[in-house]
C-alpha cells in the first residue's frame, strides 16, 4: 500500500535552500536565512546561546510569558539582564527602551516579543528597532506569532536576530522554524566561546558547514514532511498576496473584538488599546465571579475545533483566547467562537446579545 506522506524521494540540498529563498522575500531581508529543524524553541533558544555570555548586558523587554523564558536563558548563559517589564494588558515604548538605555549604556543585546500571542499585545518593534540601532546594541526578535498577521521586516527595523514559526498565522507546520541572521549578529557568535558547538542548538554548524559550504549539504537529514508543508504554506501565503493575508488578520481581530464588547456578558478586551493589541490572536477579560477557563470548556462542547483557549497559568482564571490566525482568520470562526462564548455565558445567567455581537463584528470586518 502506497502512501502520499511514504516512500518520498529525498529532500535535497537544493530544494532546501529554496525555501529558505522564499522564507527570505516572505521577510523581505538580504539576511542569511537558516531553516531550523525543529520547533521554533530551537533558534529562539539557539540565538540566545550563541550571541549571549559573561560578557553580555541584555535588555529584556516582558510583555508576556516568552519575555520571562528569555530571561532565564539570558541569565543561565552569565548574562546580566535588566528586565523591561510592563503589564500584560499593554505594549513596550520606544520611549521605555530609551529610558534603559540611558540608565544602563553597558547594554548590548536586546531581547523582543513582536506579537504575544499569550496575552494578546503586540509591540512597535520598527519604533523600538530605532532606539535599538541608535544605541548600537543586537537585536533579537521573536517573530513566531506576528509573521503572516502582521509585517515582520527584520532589514528595515535593524533586527540582527529574528526567528519565525509556521504554526500560527501562516497556516503551516510547526515542526521547522527559521531565523534571519544579521553579519554582526554571526559575528558576535563566533567571538563568543560558549556559543553551542557540534549541537543541535548550533546555529554556528549551520553558518560554517552549509551557508559558508555555498548550500551543497546539509548538516543532517531534513525533516521531509514538514519542510513540503512550508514550502506548500509560502506558496499560498504568495499567491494570495501577503498583504491580503494580513489583512484578514487584522480584520479577524477587529471583528473579534467589536463582537465581543457587544456580547455583553461581563466579557472585555484584556489588552486596552486596540492599537496595542495583535492581530494573531484577541484576549478577552471576564467578569468578576467567572472563570474562564471554565467558560471556555464549556464553550468548546458544542464544537471542540474552535480557535479558543484559556489563558495559561495564573491567567486561565480571567483570560479568555481567541486565536484567530491561519485557516481561523475568518468570518465563521469568529462569529463561531462569539457565539459559543455567548451561550456560556448565558448560562451563568448572564445578559447577552448574540445578534448585536454578529452585527458588530461583521461591521468590523474590514
Amino acid at each position: 500500500m502506497t502512501h502520499p506522506f511514504l516512500d518520498l524521494p529525498p529532500l535535497n540540498a537544493e530544494r532546501f535552500a529554496t525555501i529558505e529563498d522564499r522564507v527570505a522575500r516572505l521577510l523581505d531581508t538580504r539576511q542569511d536565512v537558516v531553516i531550523t529543524q525543529g520547533e521554533a524553541l530551537l533558534p529562539l533558544e539557539g540565538a540566545i546561546r550563541a550571541a549571549a555570555g559573561p560578557g553580555t548586558t541584555a535588555l529584556n523587554v516582558i510583555t508576556g510569558p516568552y519575555g520571562q523564558t528569555f530571561g532565564d536563558w539570558l541569565r543561565d548563559c552569565g548574562a546580566t539582564v535588566i528586565d523591561l517589564s510592563v503589564p500584560f494588558h499593554t505594549a513596550v515604548t520606544a520611549a521605555q527602551v530609551r529610558q534603559a538605555f540611558a540608565a544602563h549604556p553597558e547594554i548590548d543585546f536586546v531581547s523582543l516579543v513582536h506579537a504575544e500571542a499569550a496575552t494578546g499585545n503586540t509591540n512597535p518593534v520598527a519604533e523600538i528597532g530605532e532606539a535599538v540601532r541608535e544605541h548600537g546594541a543586537l537585536f533579537y526578535l521573536d517573530a513566531v506569532a506576528s509573521v503572516g498577521a502582521e509585517p515582520v521586516l527584520p532589514d528595515a527595523w535593524g533586527v540582527d536576530l529574528c526567528v519565525i514559526g509556521a504554526q500560527k498565522a501562516m497556516g503551516g507546520p510547526a515542526g521547522v522554524s527559521a531565523i534571519s541572521v544579521s553579519e554582526r549578529a554571526w559575528a558576535r557568535m563566533a567571538a563568543n566561546p560558549n556559543a553551542p558547538r557540534r549541537s543541535y542548538l548550533s546555529l554556528l554548524d549551520w553558518k560554517e558547514r552549509w551557508i559558508d559550504g555555498g548550500r551543497k549539504a546539509l548538516l543532517h537529514a531534513p525533516a521531509q514532511l514538514e519542510m513540503l508543508a512550508l514550502e506548500a504554506c509560502l506558496e499560498r501565503i504568495e499567491s494570495a498576496g501577503p498583504e491580503t493575508v494580513m489583512a484578514r488578520h487584522a480584520s479577524a481581530a477587529a471583528a473579534t473584538r467589536a463582537g465581543a464588547a457587544a456580547l455583553g456578558g461581563g466579557l472585555e478586551p484584556y489588552v486596552h488599546e486596540a492599537r496595542e493589541a495583535a492581530p494573531v490572536a484577541t484576549t478577552l477579560r471576564v467578569a468578576a465571579g467567572l472563570v474562564a477557563s471554565e467558560l471556555v470548556a464549556r464553550a468548546l462542547e458544542s464544537d471542540p475545533a474552535l480557535p479558543l483557549a484559556a489563558g495559561g497559568g495564573a491567567l486561565a482564571e480571567e483570560m479568555i483566547r481567541v486565536n484567530h490566525y491561519g485557516p481561523d482568520a475568518s468570518p465563521g470562526a469568529v462569529h463561531s467562537s462569539l457565539a459559543a462564548l455567548g451561550t456560556a455565558l448565558a448560562e451563568r445567567g448572564l445578559t447577552v446579545d448574540l445578534e448585536g455581537a454578529r452585527r458588530a463584528a461583521n461591521a468590523a470586518w474590514r
